[in-house]
């Protein structure tokens, strides 16, 4: 009888101890009000500088704003916000994000990085703890709004993101108008659909190109690409960002675009953006 005994406590305490998990994770999603995946079948479509800009433009709204980095293999989100040299700081039981600015909280494996020419080899279920854990024991506090910036494809990290922030965790999907972006954003459509996660919509960026002297913007690229998918698979357009030289120079340098150059068409397309993301949740 004794030995049924510790049989039975040895088999409770993996179950216990994953509750214990999942009760963490659910308190603190319950503590963020809107959860925004950035994602996108391509890579190169300027995915971060979107989903950094768009965290960025939101805060700047005075709403309270988390900015997650998921991506695991090329983690650019800190350079992207001059933050590479920050560390956060870590307790026992919790994580700190670091600060940028008064309302915006970030977070990326980048900041754990001893070295950046250090490569990252994980496989799939170390990839999913990671996210996890960065979802469970960061301290993220109480949110308007956590952004997620997911690497480019259909693999475990949005995967991993869309399926442990549950099915209110909503996508944003990035593509350029070349029909060689568009045939892959075309299966992240279908990637979120078979996870039964809500999309937001699909916003084209690089749509046209910005003339330095005139500020009138020209299609050097095939335009009106994004639009069409959205026609075709039935989810919301966003809109169109139009090419800046300016936006990669700022990627590049470290600040953020939409607060330096606030006039620009591009920065004038984000700040809509965020206005019309933040406009749909009201109430």
């Amino acid at each position: 009888m004794q030995d049924l005994k510790m049989a039975s406590s040895c088999a409770c305490g993996p179950d216990k101890d994953q509750q214990d998990k999942e009760a963490k994770l659910k308190n603190k999603l319950g503590r963020i009000k809107n959860k925004i995946v950035v994602m996108s079948g391509k890579g190169g479509v300027g995915k971060s500088t979107v989903a950094a800009n768009l965290a960025a433009a939101l805060s700047m709204q005075g709403l309270k704003v988390g900015l997650l980095d998921v991506d695991v293999h090329g983690p650019s989100i800190p350079r992207l916000l001059s933050l590479s040299t920050e560390r956060p700081h870590i307790e026992k039981d919790y994580i700190e994000p670091v600060p940028w600015g008064r309302n915006l909280w970030v977070m990326s494996l980048g900041f754990m990085l001893p070295d950046n020419r250090e490569a990252v080899i994980w496989r799939g279920p170390v990839k999913m703890g990671l996210i996890r854990q960065f979802l469970q024991d960061v301290a993220w506090g109480d949110l308007d709004y956590l952004i997620v910036d997911c690497p480019p494809g259909t693999g475990d990290e949005p995967m991993s993101a869309l399926q442990l922030m549950g099915n209110d965790a909503e996508a944003i999907i990035v593509t350029t108008p070349q029909a060689v972006a568009i045939d892959d954003v075309r299966r992240s459509v279908t990637f979120c659909r078979e996870l039964d996660a809500p999309i937001l919509g699909i916003l084209e960026n690089m749509g046209g190109y910005t003339c330095p002297k005139c500020n009138e913007i020209l299609n050097i690229f095939n335009s009106g690409g994004g639009e069409g998918l959205s026609s075709e698979m039935d989810v919301p357009f966003l809109g169109r960002i139009p090419l800046d030289p300016e936006v990669v120079r700022s990627g590049d340098e470290g600040y953020i675009y939409v607060k330096t150059h606030p006039e620009s068409p591009a920065a004038q397309a984000l700040l809509k953006l965020a206005e019309q993301i933040s406009a749909s949740h009201k109430g």
